[in-house]
């Protein structure tokens, strides 16, 4: 009787519809933007590396950029949900903590990628004045939610900017000096080294 050998390494990089297809690509996108650098990687060595077609990757990212910056809209929507459901009773800065915990807490199980990704922002003048027209709109989505709960102007604006410059003092910190601790730690020592400055002033 013939023997027939299947090639699952031709299955894996040609069936259509391959489950986890953005995952793939993301790795596939982070592996080549730290060999090569951001600028010299292309969408269709991204889409090789993953075993896909271009077309795939345009299903799920609108360009290579959008690998690295797709989960914004849910960081905010997890910041502004965590603000607007604060008790009525907690404080504005209260409030910002508690989106800040949420955030760390949802970050941390993915700090192998948060590392990668920083470097590879780091690397780019493109990529880091992007990542800062994300927080400009994370603190201004803050501010927004603050006054929705009837927090006068100025202070949701003070806040919302508060609240980002501790989430990114934070996460600095975690993904490039932290010795063990995590993320929600980081930030409450940030906000901690904050209040010791204001405190002095």
């Amino acid at each position: 009787m013939m023997s027939v050998t299947v090639n699952t390494n031709y299955h894996w990089r040609m069936t259509r519809w391959e489950p986890d297809s953005r995952g793939r690509l993301g790795v596939a996108a982070l592996e080549l933007f730290g060999e090569r650098g951001f600028d010299d990687t292309t969408v269709a060595e991204i889409a090789e590396r993953a075993g896909l077609t271009e077309r795939t990757f345009f299903r799920h990212f609108t360009d290579k950029r959008d690998v690295l910056f797709s989960g914004a809209n849910a960081l905010q929507d997890l910041f502004v949900a965590e603000v607007t459901n604060a008790p009525s009773t907690a404080s504005p800065i209260d409030a910002v903590m508690a989106a800040l915990d949420a955030a760390g807490a949802l970050l941390q199980e993915h700090r192998d990628f948060a590392r990668q990704r920083h470097a590879i922002i780091s690397a780019s003048a493109e990529l880091r004045e992007r990542e800062l027209i994300k927080l400009a709109s994370l603190a201004a989505a803050v501010a927004t939610a603050l006054r929705d709960r009837g927090v006068p102007e100025p202070i949701a604006s003070l806040t919302g900017e508060v609240a980002i410059t501790v989430f990114k003092v934070g996460f600095e910190r975690w993904v490039v000096l932290s010795q063990g601790q995590t993320l929600t730690q980081l930030m409450r020592i940030s906000f901690d080294d904050l209040k010791a400055v204001t405190g002095a002033l």
